[in-house]
């Protein structure tokens, strides 16, 4: 797990960024918190989230296709009464490894938050209006996006933008996935979120 905790290279321009964030609470919009970003932490996470580029493996040995396909195996079967459908199934399961590997964060964790938040429900709406597997709220449509918050139940475009904003607040916590998580929550500080997640990324774990 402490992987996670270490801000990979593709992802130095948003290191760098964090250290000029400034962390004004502009409005509490549910589960996350609207902050006012800086410039370059504001463009930096509206370029990762308009790459256009599909979720498309890049495998470049043997050893990695192996893994990835030992993987996609195993999370198949975990989850397949959630998602009976193959193809559908199939389609998520290739996105959310992805999206979090390329957001430099753990598959497993990212399975046991979208558990948490959503329950793999793809258009899960919260009392608050967070949107999707991850549960992002439409404001960050408006703010790093084009403003269009039904993407948010497109399946990469959810991923997307969840894998990014946590993130930052990964980067911003100086790799505290404690706080992190309480960031995404909207409730830093406090165990019983980042713990349940905890939990849920154990049982996504593929050893």
């Amino acid at each position: 797990m402490d992987d996670v905790e270490r801000s990979p290279g593709r992802y130095a321009w948003l290191v760098a960024a964090i250290v000029g964030l400034m962390l004004i609470t502009d409005a509490v919009a549910g589960n996350q918190r609207e902050e006012l970003l800086v410039d370059a932490v504001r463009l930096a996470l509206s370029r990762s989230i308009h790459d256009p580029r599909p979720p498309q493996m890049r495998l470049t040995s043997e050893t990695e296709r192996l893994e990835w396909q030992r993987w996609f195996d195993v999370m198949s079967r975990r989850l397949h009464s959630r998602m009976p459908d193959a193809m559908v199934r199939g389609e998520f399961l290739q996105t959310v490894w992805y999206e979090a590997r390329r957001a430099g964060l753990e598959p497993a964790l990212v399975l046991g938050l979208i558990q948490v938040e959503s329950g793999f429900r793809k258009y899960a709406i919260s009392s608050v209006g967070a949107r999707g597997y991850m549960q992002v709220m439409p404001f960050w449509t408006r703010v790093i996006g084009d403003g269009s918050p039904s993407k948010l139940f497109q399946l990469q475009a959810n991923l997307r933008y969840g894998c990014s904003v946590l993130r930052m607040y990964v980067d911003m916590e100086r790799g505290d996935l404690f706080l992190a998580l309480g960031r995404y929550n909207g409730s830093r500080g406090r165990p019983d979120y980042p713990n349940a997640v905890r939990a849920a990324w154990k049982r996504w774990e593929h050893t």
